[in-house]
């Protein structure tokens, strides 16, 4: 992701909207239940009802379709490497045979390769739609107020306010190297030099982040932080507008779930079982 886009994300995810407006915690739980389910489920009806559901929340939050499937597709490659070897791999009935004895694909590896990419594309397009719709810090203080342990809270706290620290100080390299005429992908400059300058850069970033590491920590020992201070959470109150989100959310799954055990016969391919 661009830097520009790091801040472009936090300016999209603090505007106004039926989503944005919702109590951080509901937003959370309403994503990890959308995401366990879509996992554990090994129906492909199941994440498909979902990713509408997901279009719709999308449509409410009045999220582009386009940068939000862009996202998607940029962090795709991280799990799709690994789903794009599944059709070769596992047992089953030969659908296709490639030229070489151990090139084939099944029909087993085939459907489980099917579900997991379903299963895949909801859950990046749920993380898309969570990080659109709510600013870092109120991801981080809606885990504290769910019970994240006081240590991990504390250092996501710290790391998401270093990382517009760290933005900033990238950005402010990158413009000096442009206004020095420095392209570290400017094919005209010798290769090693390149890499040796683009090295350096690197080496000023780890000094920068460690010397802005230590300010911070003499600032907050300045101010008598100790283990036992107390970190300081806005309170926000969970409406009738939360009870109905997350109302819909579970009564979705709870559908899903009967549709697929009691009418799972009428589905077709998407009410099979698909699991390995």
């Amino acid at each position: 992701m661009a830097i520009e886009q790091v801040r472009t994300l936090e300016f999209i995810s603090s505007q106004d909207s039926i989503i944005h407006n919702l109590e951080g915690r509901v937003k959370l739980v309403a994503i990890l239940l959308i995401i366990l389910f879509a996992v554990f489920s090994d129906r492909l009806i199941v994440p498909i009802v979902l990713e509408c559901f997901l279009l719709i929340i999308m449509f409410l939050a009045e999220l582009s379709f386009k940068d939000s499937f862009k996202r998607v597709l940029l962090l795709l490659p991280f799990g799709g490497f690994v789903i794009a070897f599944q059709p070769f791999i596992h047992p089953g009935n030969i659908i296709w045979q490639g030229p070489y004895t151990w090139l084939f694909i099944t029909d087993t590896g085939l459907n489980w390769t099917v579900l997991l990419f379903a299963r895949l594309i909801v859950c990046l397009t749920a993380i898309v739609i969570l990080s659109s719709t709510s600013p870092m810090q109120e991801v981080v203080q809606s885990f504290r107020k769910l019970g994240m342990p006081r240590d991990l809270a504390m250092i996501l706290t710290i790391m998401v306010r270093f990382l517009f620290i760290f933005v900033d100080e990238l950005r402010d390299i990158r413009q000096s190297m442009r206004s020095r005429n420095f392209d570290p992908f400017n094919k005209d400059i010798p290769y090693k030099w390149r890499v040796k300058q683009v090295g350096y850069s690197i080496a000023m970033m780890f000094l920068k982040a460690y010397e802005k590491g230590e300010t911070i920590y003499l600032s907050m020992a300045s101010r008598c932080f100790s283990d036992d201070s107390r970190l300081y959470h806005a309170k926000t109150i969970i409406g009738k507008h939360e009870y109905v989100f997350l109302a819909c959310v579970i009564g979705i799954i709870i559908v899903l779930e009967l549709l697929v055990l009691f009418y799972s016969g009428h589905l077709g391919f998407f009410g099979i079982s698909l699991s390995l």
